[in-house]
């Protein structure tokens, strides 16, 4: 049977009552939501003129939807208020999302059709092409009363920074993890910033962080931002990732996995979904950057972004493959079994259904 989205601007109910009720979300969050169509093997950037061949094509939800599919895919149980247009594109997301084991039930069916966004993989990098329009209605206004949560995740660009909810939130108890996107305008204001005294923990990337505090060097930019927010984490790319608590001083840095990338797009998302999920669990801090590099390592090895995030069957596959490499002789898989031999007791139970992955394109009929 098919759910779908509720009409206008109505809160929809019907898919979020099929998922398992809990008192209390792990992770509540918003954003807007895209249909992500993805290319990669692109031997080069098309050439005005030109057409190029791509090996590699995924169809799948994107925007915040690649959050809370990492997030719901190991064990958090997640919950989204988003604006789902009214076309074919919004019905397909909205079904992808509800057998994600998502809470949809903040999120509303809007009369405007679905953002979508193309992106070219290659060269282990990625360029996106967007078209689309920012929802009718505020977050403040779609979500009012933040349910409760142990958790929020959000995006502090200029408007988002402002809105009021996940201060309530965070009011009432839930740690407030923050992103921050790419200023377009590469002025880096200040001011950008202020809102992190209200947070937990802030996760830019190298280059937003180093732009953001004047600085030349991830950790230079890491304790910069140490005096505005408790915990910080700056990610590196191949670099992996550092990350200091300013509570404690504690400072730690960890590799990033070692893997052949077929698509970097959402390994961010990924990321922050891990960590915060360590976090919730109060695991030490080096332990918690091993984990969030791993799942994002396992995601840039498929394609797209919200799909490719790993389940919680994904880390025991890997586990089971490091200790048959490491039982072979592998020094490598040595070396990785004592950084991450926390792991088979930290994971759940392996879950009883195969993880979905991107297909080229999506037929509603086989999704009935």
């Amino acid at each position: 049977m098919t759910h779908e989205p509720g009409v206008q601007e109505a809160p929809v109910q019907e898919a979020a009552a099929q998922q398992p009720e809990v008192d209390v979300l792990d992770v509540f969050l918003s954003g807007p939501l895209f249909l992500d169509i993805v290319f990669s093997g692109l031997p080069s950037v098309p050439r005005p003129g030109t057409e190029v061949w791509a090996s590699g094509m995924g169809s799948l939800p994107g925007g915040i939807a690649n959050l809370a599919v990492a997030a719901s895919r190991l064990g958090l149980a997640t919950g989204l208020a988003t604006g789902f247009g009214d076309d074919v594109y919004a019905r397909w997301c909205w079904e992808i999302l509800a057998d994600e084991a998502i809470d949809l039930s903040r999120s509303v069916r809007l009369p405007q059709h679905t953002s979508v966004t193309v992106s070219l993989a290659y060269g282990g990098d990625r360029s996106m092409i967007t078209h689309g329009h920012p929802l009718t209605l505020g977050y403040d206004e779609l979500i009012g009363d933040p349910p409760p949560a142990r958790a929020v995740i959000i995006d502090l660009d200029d408007e988002r920074a402002e809105e009021r909810w996940w201060r309530r939130a965070a009011a009432a108890g839930a740690r407030v993890f923050a992103d921050l996107g790419w200023d377009p305008t590469e002025k880096w204001d200040h001011s950008k910033l202020s809102a992190l005294e209200d947070c937990y923990a802030f996760l830019p990337n190298a280059a937003e962080a180093m732009a953001y505090t004047r600085t030349d060097s991830a950790r230079e930019a890491a304790r910069a931002l140490a005096d505005r927010v408790p915990l910080v984490v700056v990610t590196m790319g191949h670099e992996g990732a550092i990350a200091l608590d300013s509570a404690t001083g504690e400072e730690c840095h960890v590799p990033a996995l070692d893997v052949d990338a077929v698509d970097p797009t959402g390994a961010g998302d990924v990321f922050l979904a891990a960590f915060a999920r360590g976090s919730l669990l109060d695991w030490p801090l080096a332990q918690r950057l091993r984990f969030a590099s791993l799942c994002s390592g396992l995601a840039v090895q498929a394609l797209g972004g919200s799909l490719a995030a790993p389940g919680i069957g994904d880390l025991h596959d890997w586990w089971a493959r490091l200790e048959t490499a490491r039982a072979e002789g592998d020094p490598a898989a040595a070396a990785l079994h004592e950084h991450y031999r926390f792991l088979p007791d930290v994971l759940p139970a392996r879950p009883g259904r195969v993880t979905r992955r991107a297909d080229a394109t999506f037929a509603l009929e086989s999704d009935l």
